[in-house]
């Protein structure tokens, strides 16, 4: 079958190829994909970034989100069939979205949402469960609480807002002018274009920050939260958490807790939190989202639909910031269905 595939780590290490359909163990689902999209951590892992806690063996198939029809499933499956469409962020070490093929364990897909195109569906696992898994399990926002969204135009932060709105928060949002009316369509209550104000200087009382840039833009948001509220950042820098959450030998936690000191004690001589988050696969947190998605509570934002051929030209237009909002998707069909 015909992939994407990290032959080596570097900016250059991708390249088309074709590589063995994927086996399909007893409690795995085959997937041919109609659709994927592109996210920041998909280049994260191409540059190694990650490589002392997340193994991956060279060459391996890159791509985090996957939405398509089932035409295998193991012995041991039973809630999903052939022939169904599905959607799902394949679990660590098991990605390959940039394929025609994908196996995934069952307990990380779940049905495509109805409401949604296969194209659609695909700009959507990562992200709404990394929100989810943000929002709902991490800083638990209740209803009046208030939030600040960094980047909310983009595929992270637009889909935060939303759920932040439907969990009964107050949002804040930094953008620039061209996303102002995008994301106060969104829900977003207060929108900073940072091209003309500093947050900094006009937010303050927060209970929960969500940072997406890192350095001095993380730096600051600490700043705005009132006493004992939570930070937490997607960039970086990590923490002890996550080298626990990647299962690593217990002195990796040490060396993550070293490379978010600076920050830590900072939050710690504001009265505040921080925590680095790296989300997880979950398909029946992907069924809860699907039914928020078929009711309106949540829409996914596209930027862009690239064909499957001109998947490194998609994963170069992220990277080069020429995303004017939302994902990027790669799409095995034309037509999106």
């Amino acid at each position: 079958m015909k992939a994407f595939v990290v032959e080596k780590y570097g900016k250059d290490g991708v390249s088309a190829a074709d590589v063995p359909e994927p086996t399909v163990g007893n409690r795995d689902v085959l997937v041919r994909v109609s659709a994927s999209s592109i996210n920041p951590l998909d280049k994260m892992v191409r540059n190694g970034e990650f490589k002392q806690l997340l193994k991956y063996k060279t060459p391996f198939v890159l791509g985090h989100d996957v939405a398509g029809v089932v035409t295998r499933v193991g012995s041991a499956v039973r809630s999903v069939k052939v022939g169904d469409e599905v959607y799902a962020r394949p679990r660590d070490l098991r990605i390959g979205g940039f394929a025609e093929y994908i196996a995934i364990a069952e307990d990380d897909v779940a049905p495509k949402p109805a409401s949604l195109t296969l194209q659609e569906a695909a700009a959507v696992p990562l992200v709404a469960l990394a929100a989810w898994q943000i929002l709902v399990e991490r800083a638990r926002v209740k209803p009046g609480q208030k939030v600040l969204i960094h980047a909310g135009a983009g595929g992270l932060g637009s889909t935060v807002i939303q759920l932040a709105k439907h969990l009964g928060a107050t949002v804040a949002t930094t953008t620039d002018t061209r996303t102002e009316e995008l994301v106060r369509s969104l829900g977003a209550d207060l929108v900073i274009d940072y091209t003309k104000e500093d947050f900094s200087k006009v937010l303050s009382g927060y209970d929960f920050v969500l940072d997406s840039l890192g350095g001095a833009n993380l730096e600051k948001s600490l700043t705005v939260l009132k006493p004992g509220g939570l930070a937490i950042g997607v960039a970086g820098p990590p923490d002890s958490g996550f080298a626990k959450q990647a299962g690593a030998p217990g002195f990796m936690g040490g060396v993550m807790n070293l490379l978010s000191r600076k920050v830590r004690k900072q939050a710690k001589k504001l009265g505040v939190r921080y925590q680095f988050f790296f989300m997880e696969a979950n398909g029946s947190q992907l069924r809860k989202l699907g039914a928020l998605y078929d009711s309106g509570k949540l829409r996914p934002v596209i930027d862009q639909v690239f064909p499957f051929d001109r998947t490194l030209e998609a994963m170069a237009h992220v990277e080069q910031g020429r995303t004017k909002a939302g994902k990027v998707v790669v799409s095995m069909v034309s037509d999106g269905n």
